[in-house]
This record gives C-alpha cells, structure tokens and sequence, in this order.
C-alpha cells in the first residue's frame, strides 16, 4: 500500500521540457565529436599511419608467421607425398620379389612334378619288361613241368 500511495505522485506526461533535453543531448553530442573526438581521432590516425599502417611490427610479425606457417604446410605435404612414393615403391618391389619367388617355386615343383612323372614311366615301362620276364620264364617252368610230369 506504502508503493502505491508513492506511485500515485509518479505520472510520465511528455511535455516541453522533453524537447529540450532531447535538444541539449544532440547540442552535446554535436559539441563534442567537434571538440573532443574528432581531434582525438585524428591524433589516433597520424599515429597509426605513422606505425605503419595497422599494427606495425604485429603485422609484420603475422605476415612473417603465416609465411612461415605456409612454406611449413608446404614442405610437410611434400616430405608426405615423398614418403608415400618410397612406401609404394617397396610395397611393389616386395609384392615383385614375392611374385617372383612364387613363380620360381611353381616352376621348380613343375619341373620336379615332371621329372617324377617321367621317373614313374620309366619305372612302369621297367615293371613291365620285368613282369614280362618273369611271366615267360613262370610259363616256361608251368611248360617243362607240364611236359615233363
């Protein structure tokens, strides 16, 4: 009740001591870019064009750094295809040499499948002679003994 007995005394009706605050702020703020900010601001830009432009040495120093950055990124994308290139060119040369001990000893068990094939003819074709053999001297033994009985 205390807050609203004080709000009653409160009441916000525009009228023409607005306009003249409204006038004495922009009065103020004419004044003062012309007095204070604009010199300051002038002062802030000798110097800085002085400097050298934004940041003088610090943007030197950032050229300098992404420079540097650069020629980084750069050498280490090389040094990265350079090793790319020598890892690939031993993977081909173990997957060659390994092709090529495959072939030699496919072609050393060809050669040995060959030389046990022939090795196995001969042997037949000696089993045979041999059986040969042995079936005419068995038929001659069935002969004798048949005709001398």
């Amino acid at each position: 009740m205390v807050v609203l007995a004080f709000a009653e005394g409160i009441q916000l009706f525009p009228d023409g001591t607005l306009l003249i605050h409204v006038a004495l702020i922009l009065l103020m703020i004419y004044v003062l870019n012309r007095t204070f900010f604009r010199p300051v601001n002038a002062v802030l830009e000798s110097r800085e064009k002085q400097k050298g432009g934004k940041g003088g040495e610090a943007a030197e120093i950032l050229d300098e750094v992404s420079k540097k950055q650069k020629e980084y990124e750069t050498a280490m994308l090389a040094a990265r295809n350079e090793s790319y290139d020598l890892i690939e060119k031993e993977r081909f040369a173990a997957v060659e040499s390994f092709q090529k001990t495959v072939g030699d000893a496919k072609a050393g068990a060809a050669k040995a499948i060959a030389d046990e094939k022939a090795s196995i003819k001969n042997q037949v074709a000696e089993a045979k002679v041999a059986i040969a053999l042995e079936a005419n001297k068995t038929a001659e033994k069935i002969t004798s003994n048949i005709l001398n009985g």
